[in-house]
C-alpha cells in the first residue's frame, strides 16, 4: 500500500515538473517584449482615458508615442504641451507645441431668434431627434437641445442653458478632448483655437440653406452675403455652401468682420468695449 502511494506521488511530481518545463518553454517561446518606457510615458499622461488623442486610452497612446517615429499627428489635448514635453523628455524626442483649443457651440438659435413651430415628444437624445425631425424652429442645422454633448463630457465642462436651450461651454474646464464634437449629430460643436482671455470671433451658424430660407427659420442665421469675407485682411474667412466660416488659426481678432454682418451671426466674445474712434467707425459703417 505504501509503495502505491510513493509511486503515485512520484508520478504526480514528474507530471507536474514536465508541465512546468513545457509551460516555461512555451512562455519563453512566445514571450512579448514590452518597452519599459511605455510605463514611464503612461505615468506622465493625465489618465483621463477620454479618447481625445484619438486612441482607446492613455496606455494605447503611450505605446504609440514610444513606437511611432513621427509625432506630427499625435497630441494629448487634456495634458497639453506640458504633458507632451514630459513624454518627449523621457523618449529623448522633441515635441512640437500646439495652440490650446476649446469647444465652441456654433449655433445661436435661442427662442428670441427662432420661431417655435413644432414640439418634439420623442426619445430625449439628439441622435434620435436628428433622425426624426428638423427641430423646433424648422432649422435642419440648428441645435436640438437634448444634451448629448453634456452626457459624454467627463470633465463637467458643458451644460445646457435652461433659458436659451443651448449648450454652454466652460472654457476653463474644457480640455478639448472632442467628445462633445463627436456626440453632436449636427456637427455644431467645433474645437477652435483658444485665445488669450478666452476671446472669440466666429460665425455662430452652420445653416447651408439659401439666405431667405435660413433667415426665415432663424433671424441670426448666416445668409451667405459675403460681406465679412470681403473685408477680412487676413484671408481667415471662406465662403462655401451659402455659409461663412472663420478659421480660428488665421483670424487675428481684428473684429472688422463683425459690424459687416447684417444678421449679427458673427459673435465676438470677451472683448472690451470699443474705444471711441472704433465706435464711431462702426456706427458709420452700420449707417452706410
Amino acid at each position: 500500500m505504501s509503495q502505491i502511494i510513493i509511486y503515485t506521488i512520484i508520478t504526480l511530481v514528474a507530471i507536474g515538473s514536465a508541465a512546468a518545463i513545457i509551460l516555461f518553454i512555451v512562455a519563453q517561446r512566445f514571450k512579448v517584449y514590452e518597452d519599459p518606457r511605455i510605463d514611464q510615458v503612461e505615468e506622465v499622461l493625465p489618465a483621463a482615458n477620454c479618447g481625445g488623442c484619438g486612441f482607446a486610452g492613455c496606455r494605447n497612446f503611450a505605446e504609440t508615442l514610444v513606437k511611432t517615429e513621427s509625432w506630427d499627428d499625435l497630441f494629448c489635448p487634456v495634458g497639453g504641451n506640458d504633458t507632451m514635453a514630459k513624454a518627449a523628455a523621457i523618449l529623448d524626442r522633441e515635441a512640437v507645441e500646439q495652440a490650446p483649443r476649446v469647444a465652441v457651440v456654433r449655433c445661436n438659435g435661442t427662442p428670441e431668434y427662432r420661431p417655435r413651430i413644432t414640439e418634439y415628444d420623442g426619445a430625449g437624445t439628439c441622435a434620435i431627434a436628428h433622425s426624426l425631425y428638423t427641430g423646433e424652429g424648422g432649422c435642419p442645422f440648428g441645435c436640438l437641445g437634448e444634451g448629448d454633448c453634456v452626457a459624454v463630457c467627463t470633465f463637467d465642462a458643458i451644460h445646457m442653458d435652461p433659458v436659451s436651450g443651448l449648450p454652454i461651454v466652460d472654457d476653463d474646464a474644457c480640455t478639448a478632448c472632442g467628445a462633445c464634437v463627436d456626440a453632436c449629430p449636427r456637427t455644431i460643436i467645433e474645437l477652435r483655437k483658444k485665445n488669450k482671455k478666452d476671446r472669440k470671433i466666429y460665425v455662430s451658424c452652420i445653416n447651408e440653406e439659401k439666405g431667405a430660407v435660413a433667415k426665415k427659420n432663424c433671424s441670426v442665421a448666416c445668409i451667405g452675403c459675403s460681406k465679412c469675407f470681403k473685408v477680412c485682411p487676413y484671408e481667415a474667412i471662406t465662403m462655401e455652401n451659402n455659409l461663412a466660416f472663420i478659421d480660428s488659426d488665421k483670424c487675428k481678432l481684428c473684429r472688422k468682420c463683425v459690424p459687416e454682418c447684417p444678421t449679427n451671426s458673427i459673435l465676438e466674445l470677451n472683448f472690451p468695449p470699443p474705444r471711441m474712434k472704433e465706435a464711431v467707425e462702426v456706427s458709420e459703417t452700420e449707417s452706410n
